[in-house]
């Protein structure tokens, strides 16, 4: 049935980056009433996707919030959905440590009596979480490392119901555990995944790179420090020009730099030795779900029989399995596309812009996952979920 997915059954607690079926009227009714932000729909959608949320720019999303007679957001949860709304926060592993440092102080604000032990903690605040991750999600869907990581920290918030802690000691664990999960998750995972990525470089070799992930930023900066002598090509592509940022990070490190547009990729192909790739998800059925335009980019590789390789962390491995780009996607701003000469496209009455956020590249491109675990064939992702279940982090 099309509905807001608010999380896992029996919990009652809203599903990490759910999804509403925007093209089923009936859903859309019944998901609205909850909605802690209402936010105005895009008029002109492209059929295929319209069952995909898209928003008109809109002046003041904070004032909604003004007006509601018992406004339960967090200020920092609403200072950061509105920051997510304005993609002033972008990249995974940002979003999510930004995400989990607002749930912090959710927890550190949290106010409790002397007699309050952990488990009344427990009970009050997965209540309270609630509409700040519907708030959030109303900004901007979360992405699977996001939701995996709210799911992560409502299993810790359960945890408590069976401890004997006190109110005070159950903050400082909750604080302390997302700390943990941070350090260990993301950062240090990033590092190993740059350890691991380097090693794999060579004296000579050409590296193709697009848009800009933090771990393959890492990796490169990584294998020149450690003295081997490469090259790096930066495609990039409209309308985030993310790879600008990249460039000029490599560049501050004296790295050999080339800047090329996506629609130059047949062109350049022949001169690279090695494909490096970020992903936003990797997926049980091997494929990667990563920033518009990877799935050309390794396409093309496979024309020219050049290896992919995709650096990703464990915690944005997925259990659910997509074949496409259509059925689960984001879609962007259409006024981000736009010229000079197409400022009232709206007028055109049979003009509509699609602005896609994330695609698919199938399992086939692929030819290693480069994981804080190792290096990895893609067709083991369902066993590294399989094995790290019981840490309750994937």
């Amino acid at each position: 049935p099309a509905q807001l997915d608010l999380g896992p059954k029996g919990g009652g607690s809203a599903a990490p980056g759910g999804r509403l079926q925007y093209d089923d009227p009936k859903a859309l009714e019944r998901a609205k009433k909850n909605q802690v932000l209402t936010r105005t729909e895009g008029q002109k959608k492209v059929p295929w996707f319209s069952h995909l949320p898209q928003y008109e720019r809109e002046a003041s999303l904070s004032s909604q919030l003004s007006q509601r007679k018992n406004n339960d957001i967090h200020p920092e949860v609403l200072k950061l959905g509105l920051k997510f709304a304005d993609w002033l926060i972008v990249g995974g592993n940002s979003r999510t440590i930004a995400m989990l440092h607002a749930f912090m102080q959710v927890v550190r604000d949290y106010q409790h009596t002397d007699k309050d032990n952990g488990a009344d903690m427990s009970y009050h605040l997965e209540p309270r979480l609630k509409p700040m991750i519907s708030y959030l999600v109303s900004c901007r869907p979360l992405s699977i490392g996001m939701g995996n990581a709210v799911r992560w920290l409502k299993g810790k918030i359960a945890h408590l119901r069976d401890s004997q802690m006190s109110g005070s000691e159950a903050k400082d664990f909750i604080c302390d555990e997302i700390d943990t999960y941070i350090t260990e998750k993301i950062v240090f995972a990033d590092r190993i995944i740059a350890k691991h990525a380097a090693n794999k470089l060579n004296d000579g070799d050409v590296v193709l790179v697009y848009a800009r992930s933090t771990a393959v930023e890492q990796a490169l900066i990584k294998a020149f420090r450690d003295g081997r002598k490469i090259k790096i090509i930066v495609v990039d592509s409209r309308p985030k020009l993310e790879g600008v940022k990249l460039l000029q990070s490599l560049r501050t490190e004296g790295l050999s730099c080339t800047y090329v547009m996506l629609n130059a990729l047949s062109y350049i192909m022949p001169e690279v030795t090695k494909v490096m790739i970020g992903a936003s998800a990797l997926l049980s059925n091997g494929a990667v779900v990563s920033r518009v335009g990877t799935a050309s980019v390794a396409l093309m590789a496979k024309q020219y029989n050049v290896p992919v390789l995709v650096c990703c962390e464990t915690y944005k491995f997925s259990e659910k399995v997509m074949l496409d780009s259509i059925c689960n996607n984001e879609l962007g701003d259409p006024d981000e596309l736009l010229s000079k000469d197409l400022t009232d496209w709206r007028d055109v009455r049979d003009m509509k812009l699609l602005n896609l956020v994330y695609d698919l590249t199938p399992i086939d491109f692929i030819a290693l996952v480069v994981t804080e675990l190792g290096l990895l064939p893609p067709t083991s992702v369902p066993v590294v979920i399989r094995e790290y279940r019981k840490e309750v982090t994937l």
